[in-house]
């Protein structure tokens, strides 16, 4: 009885939600499984009554771009991004809605931000915002920080990454990190993500989904040290599946590169194969500059784009393979290592796009962008 009542709660919230969501596209199924599972964690903690509603596939291949909350907040910049995409085949915008500082970009209500002033509005009305890009017919992405998030830990020392000894701890930058063992961490980022879903938005990122990657590693000290990273954050993927599965947003999550290779969680506590069962999207971030001079033999990886990504789709791709999420690669549109102009650029398109149902994100912190590698659409 309890398992039927909660079966209706699901469907009904989704129907409910189902009007808004994919207002320019045909309509789409959100939901076609719901189950209920239970397991230990190593250091005693049981995840029970675990709602599982897998998405059906999204009506378009994503290829997007990201763009900060100043660019998204412009309209000078909204039109040339739009202009860009109508005339190309882009047709995704990803926009930050909690970015590495870890401040909220719009006037959010969540109890915590506003406890310790954790608000940033840059955006200003985001629903509006959000249907405008609707209204060109493009797929919008909120972009979410999650445990890099500096100004938190320091102004609510209990929750962040401590050091052995005492004090905060930080990395090489003298960033600040919260713990990513603990759950008000993860409560206090699904709220912002339950929030921002009620903007209209298509779908929600996580990015820095992950444990600090430089700095002292060894001093670090978390609240539950006795979990294997790649356990943690296993735990972590299925709470945000679990908190988010009756909302009507796809969820994606932001993981290095290396992933599509390595299966060891890289010091990091990053695997494939704890995610692609519990969110819809991954994006590696696959940008041939940040492979190390050697990888593939090249001295300087940067110079061989194609290269780079075919490798790492070849070997990523197939731990996709039935399962919920698809892989969705970000790509090069900056220069280092080498220009990165309209060849570069397609090489790494065309690498991925040797895969069904793969799409791709162009990168370019400063959201330069231009029709360089892209191919135009004739009306």
């Amino acid at each position: 009885m309890v398992f039927r009542d909660l079966f209706l709660l699901v469907v009904s919230a989704a129907c409910c939600s189902a009007v808004l969501f994919f207002q320019w596209s045909e309509t789409v199924q959100l939901y076609d499984e719901l189950y209920v599972t239970s397991y230990v964690l190593s250091d005693g903690v049981t995840v029970s009554s675990k709602i599982t509603a897998t998405r059906k596939d999204a009506p378009l291949f994503v290829k997007g771009l990201y763009l900060t909350a100043y660019s998204a907040a412009s309209s000078k910049k909204r039109a040339e991004i739009i202009s860009l995409i109508d005339k190309t085949e882009l047709n995704a915008v990803v926009i930050d809605i909690k970015d590495y500082s870890g401040y909220v970009l719009y006037d959010s209500q969540v109890s915590i931000a506003k406890e310790f002033g954790l608000v940033d509005d840059r955006l200003g009305g985001v629903a509006a915002l959000v249907q405008e890009f609707h209204d060109h017919n493009i797929y919008v992405i909120a972009r979410q920080t999650v445990f890099q998030d500096p100004v938190l830990a320091e102004k609510k020392y209990e929750w962040a990454i401590t050091r052995r000894g005492g004090g905060v701890w930080r990395d090489y930058k003298g960033l600040a990190w919260v713990d990513p063992t603990r759950k008000e961490i993860w409560e206090y980022n699904a709220a912002i993500a339950k929030e921002v879903s009620t903007f209209g938005f298509d779908e929600i990122n996580f990015d820095y989904v992950r444990y600090p990657s430089d700095g002292p590693i060894q001093q670090a000290v978390y609240s539950h040290s006795e979990r294997e990273k790649t356990e943690n954050m296993g735990m972590f993927f299925s709470y945000l599946n679990t908190q988010l599965a009756v909302i009507p947003v796809y969820i994606s999550l932001d993981f290095f590169g290396f992933v599509m290779e390595r299966h060891d969680g890289i010091s990091i506590g990053q695997r494939l194969e704890d995610a692609v069962g519990e969110v819809d999207y991954i994006s590696p971030m696959m940008y041939p500059s940040h492979y190390p001079s050697g990888h593939l033999g090249f001295s300087n990886p940067a110079a061989h784009p194609y290269a780079v990504l075919d490798n790492g789709m070849k070997k990523g791709a197939p731990y996709f393979v039935d399962t919920r999420a698809r892989v969705r690669p970000w790509i090069q549109a900056f220069n280092i290592g080498a220009q990165y102009g309209a060849a570069n650029i397609r090489a790494q398109i065309d690498a991925i796009e040797q895969y069904p149902n793969a799409g791709w994100l162009l990168w370019n912190a400063a959201n330069r962008y231009s029709t360089a590698g892209l191919t135009l659409v004739t009306e």
